[in-house]
């Protein structure tokens, strides 16, 4: 029994994996044979998993929030996590753009978004403490920030080929680590 729910969620892994790859691709509305293709799995199996597009689409948005709680809890006490944490942000922006599109053309109160969200927020209250008190960022940034700094980190999705979206998530995240570190200024 627990080597068929090792082999259920392995193949379920598949299927968000080539998921992932085709709509980094081919957009989010690429067909889904492209999917059952590229993980090599049936059309039954895909949709036994996942009965439609959207139900793909938010696993892959769970996926990503488990990577960055994931990726928090590896880090541990670091004054740095929330910096390492944007800069996975970043990375996914270069290497999955139609879902960070897709993710961001959606209306922000939408069920799934809005719980996802939250629990980022939630997951960064700490990290976010533990640089203002490192003095790494300035002390008047709020886990409420990060759904902004994302918007600002998904100008990269305005590059055309994956290495000038690389390039314009580092220079965001330069400009970033700039202003989140520099001094609160109230003019404006």
């Amino acid at each position: 029994m627990q080597s068929q729910r090792a082999d259920a969620a392995a193949r379920r892994a598949l299927i968000l994996d080539a998921a992932d790859a085709v709509f980094g691709q081919h957009g989010v509305t690429a067909p889904l044979d492209l999917v059952v293709e590229k993980a090599q799995v049936g059309r039954a199996t895909l949709y036994r998993n996942f009965p439609d597009r959207t139900a793909l689409i938010e696993a892959l948005l769970d996926r990503t929030v488990a990577k960055i709680a994931r990726q928090v809890e590896t880090l541990g006490d670091r004054d740095d996590v929330l910096f390492e944490v944007l800069q996975g942000m970043a990375s996914r922006l270069v290497h999955s753009p139609a879902l960070a599109d897709y993710w961001r053309a959606v209306d922000p109160d939408e069920p799934s978004i809005k719980a996802a969200r939250q629990t980022v927020h939630a997951l960064l209250k700490v990290p976010i403490q533990r640089a203002i008190d490192a003095g790494l960022c300035r002390p008047d940034l709020q886990a409420a920030d990060i759904s902004l700094i994302s918007s600002m980190l998904g100008a990269a999705l305005r590059g055309k080929t994956k290495d000038e979206r690389a390039r314009l998530a580092t220079r965001a995240l330069q400009l970033l680590r700039g202003g989140l570190g520099g001094q609160v200024d109230g003019s404006g």
